[in-house]
């Protein structure tokens, strides 16, 4: 019995075997697992554990002005930070030392932390910007005690002071944990900087370089102990306005401490020369990190000073919305036609609607409404023309649509019509509500850009271009596919009614006119005056504050007054009256005019006069270069010439000429190639202009400084040129 063998089961040994060989094929395949399949996981992992990788932002491009001088630059700076590498899940055991040593309020400090610890942990945290020497002192002699604070090197924006062109430029600031739900900034991480308004924001991808990443060794406690590698960050490029700086300032010290707005814009390229808007705030606050104080302070300031007047605010344009009317009259044939009396207002379907002139302004034809502004004219001129006619005219010169200019927030104002009513109160247009916006007022409502858009092009002849900052050629494809910088619309108008127009605008600003104290001694000046009501005068009569509902003062004027190279609207916020607004405009054409008649002095003391140039016949003057007769020229502004007549195509001129006898004559006329004088068609302008002079235009050039052949017409004393259309208008 006891010597026998006993065996184990067959099957029970297979079982065994079995189990040996799938536990084997279980540790093969995690074998292979971890060393083929992830391999590269783990050894990341690994390299974690001794690597750390540290951002470097890159600096935002320098925003220049038109003669490549900076307007906003960079200043080095040190942001305070938490690497999350080291401690992926808390923070807290140290924020109280961190939040003392910085000078921070630990619960401020640890919301942020618990805020952003759901991003992604290669995002660091950055609690503190633009650290002091004391601060920076501190994280260096913790780096032992707090291994996950770092510092890094920031470039901070550095505006001008006193809200220089603030809105222009606009500001920039910190990608928020909001911001990062929106699509636009997908591809951004918390403490990114940004643009958030004006030319940051809207050319923020050019101005935005690249940031890059040092990646270095620690050691178990965070401390750095050698260098791996680094990507060094490319800077942003480099952004030139074609705004001049010179005339900012001469627009940022005329508005001064006045509320309102100043836009001014080369029409014949819409080039932005300069762009104001008053209360200003100083952007250089949200360079670092504004507070929540300060942010309430501007968001709930009844001034708006956030808001960029230029282009944002809609406002009744008031009488300058009477150069529009004319257009539309004139192209209508109605104008040209319609002499009314005015004895301080009129009737228009059963109510009175008064005159600014409470006695009135008497007999008033077409170019004295303009320059004298009569509200009853435009009441009569809207009632023939209709809503419909107004509203065609006023949309085919850009009102009640965005300009398109090149930054954010534009707003379209309002041009009202039969179909904008319907669709916004689905209600019926009424024959009276057309009286009002006959001079501005009623649902009409503009923008400074608008307005100074739409004036330049009824000077520049019907052309019409889009305003713009920056210089297109400098731009990447994708801003020239979103944006037509060179967008050209061509309004045709009657050459007559054009010249009509332009010459009453320059009588604004002449004695007869509603802003002779803007009046430029020596430079051909035009331009309208207007004045809007911010409540009815029914409700002005029963609110207290009145002075807090005063009217809104607006002018757009130009020079010269056809084709003009520079247009410049201005509003004045509660400035009442027109011609203020008016004197503010004219020191801005001031500046820019003498700047650029001080560069031409410049560039000829500049050009060698070894040998006196042969002398050549002068080119034809372009439309609009004529200053009144009774302005002294200026020094270096060269007397107006009648160009001489072409053989091939005698010279087609308009202006005022005299006999002997002392009478003078206006109109367009030219000479034929025999030299015979030739009167083409009488212009009502010039007459006027001749009898306003009389034999004084004799002054402006002598028969002796003549061209020959003009030398030869008897009793001819003088001439005030207008090269008519024929010459280029582009």
């Amino acid at each position: 019995m006891f010597g026998r063998e006993e065996k184990v089961p067959q099957n029970r040994l297979t079982g065994v075997q079995y189990v040996i060989l799938g536990i084997f094929a279980l540790l093969a395949f995690g074998l292979w697992r971890l060393q083929i399949i992830q391999q590269e996981k783990y050894e990341t992992q690994a390299q974690m554990n001794r690597v750390r990788e540290v951002p470097i932002l890159a600096p935002r491009g320098k925003i220049l002005d038109r003669e490549g001088r900076i307007i906003v630059d960079n200043y080095p700076s040190f942001s305070a930070l938490l690497l999350r590498d080291q401690k992926q899940t808390s923070f807290d055991p140290d924020l109280d030392g961190i939040a003392a040593g910085l000078h921070l309020d630990p619960v401020e400090l640890r919301q942020r932390v618990k805020r952003l610890m759901a991003l992604p942990g290669f995002n660091p945290i950055f609690i503190k910007y633009d650290v002091t020497p004391d601060e920076l002192a501190f994280i260096e002699s913790h780096r032992n005690e707090y291994p996950e604070l770092d510092t890094i090197t920031v470039h901070r924006r550095l505006y001008p002071k006193n809200g220089f062109a603030a809105h222009l430029i606009g500001y920039v600031g910190e990608v928020s944990e909001e911001m990062l739900n929106q699509p636009q900034f997908q591809f951004y991480g918390v403490g990114d900087i940004v643009g958030q308004s004006g030319v940051e924001k809207y050319y923020n991808d050019i101005l935005m370089g690249q940031n890059g990443s040092r990646r270095v060794l620690v050691n178990s406690r965070g401390k750095e102990v050698g260098e791996l590698s680094d990507k060094q960050a490319t800077p942003g490029k480099q952004l030139k306005l074609t705004i001049d700086i010179d005339l900012q300032i001469a627009a940022e010290e005329a508005l001064a401490n006045k509320n309102g707005a100043i836009v001014a814009m080369d029409p014949r390229n819409g080039e932005v020369l300069a762009m104001v808007s008053r209360p200003a705030f100083d952007p250089n606050a949200f360079a670092v990190r504004i507070s929540r104080r300060e942010w309430n302070d501007l968001v709930n300031d009844p001034a708006k000073p956030l808001l960029n007047k230029a282009i944002q605010a809609q406002l009744a344009p008031g009488s300058v919305f009477k150069i529009i009317m004319s257009v539309a009259g004139w192209q209508e044939g109605i104008a040209q036609k319609l002499n009314i009396h005015c004895g301080g207002g009129g009737t228009f379907y059963g109510r009175f609607f008064k005159c600014w002139v409470k006695s009135g302004h008497g007999s008033v034809n077409f170019p004295k409404a303009i320059f004298q502004s009569c509200d009853t004219y435009f009441y009569t001129l809207a009632e023939r023309l209709g809503i419909g006619r107004i509203a065609k005219y006023a949309t085919l010169l850009g009102l009640g649509q965005k300009t398109g200019i090149d930054l954010p927030q534009e707003v379209s104002g309002v041009m009202p019509s039969e179909e904008w009513k319907i669709k916004n109160f689905k209600q019926k247009w009424f024959a009276g509500e057309t009286i009002s916006v006959g001079i501005g007022q009623g649902a009409v409502a503009t923008t400074p850009v608008q307005l100074m858009r739409a004036i330049g092009a009824v000077t520049s002849d019907g052309v019409m271009r889009r305003p713009h900052v920056a210089f297109p050629e400098q731009l990447p494809p994708q801003y020239l596919q979103a944006v037509n910088y060179n967008e050209e619309k061509d309004i045709p108008l009657d050459e007559q009614g054009w010249m009509t127009i332009t010459d009453a605008m320059a009588d604004v600003v002449n004695p007869i006119g509603t802003a002779p104290s803007a009046h430029l001694n020596g430079i051909d000046f035009a331009g309208k005056t207007g004045s809007s009501q911010t409540i009815s005068n029914m409700m002005k009569a029963k609110v207290a504050n009145k002075a807090a509902f005063r009217d809104n003062g607006w002018f757009v004027g130009v020079t010269p007054r056809r084709n003009p190279e520079i247009v410049v609207a201005v509003l004045v916020e509660g400035g009442e009256h027109g011609y203020l607004a008016a004197r503010i405009a004219a020191q801005v054409v001031k500046a820019h005019v003498e700047k650029q008649r001080a560069q031409k002095v410049n560039v000829a003391n500049a050009t060698p006069t070894e040998k006196p140039p042969e002398s050549k016949p002068a080119p034809p003057k372009t439309a609009g270069s004529e200053a009144p007769a009774a302005a002294p020229a200026a020094p270096d502004a060269a007397k107006p010439t009648p160009p001489r007549a072409s053989k091939a195509a005698p010279a087609e001129i308009t202006g005022v000429w005299g006999g002997t006898g002392g009478d003078m004559h206006g109109g367009r006329f030219r000479f034929s190639e025999s030299g015979t004088f030739q009167r083409l068609v009488a212009a009502p302008g010039m007459e006027a202009l001749a009898a306003a002079h009389g034999s004084n235009a004799g002054s402006v050039a002598s028969a002796a400084k003549l061209p020959e052949r003009w030398q030869d017409i008897p009793g001819l004393l003088a001439v005030i040129t207008t090269p008519s259309r024929s010459s280029p208008r582009k």
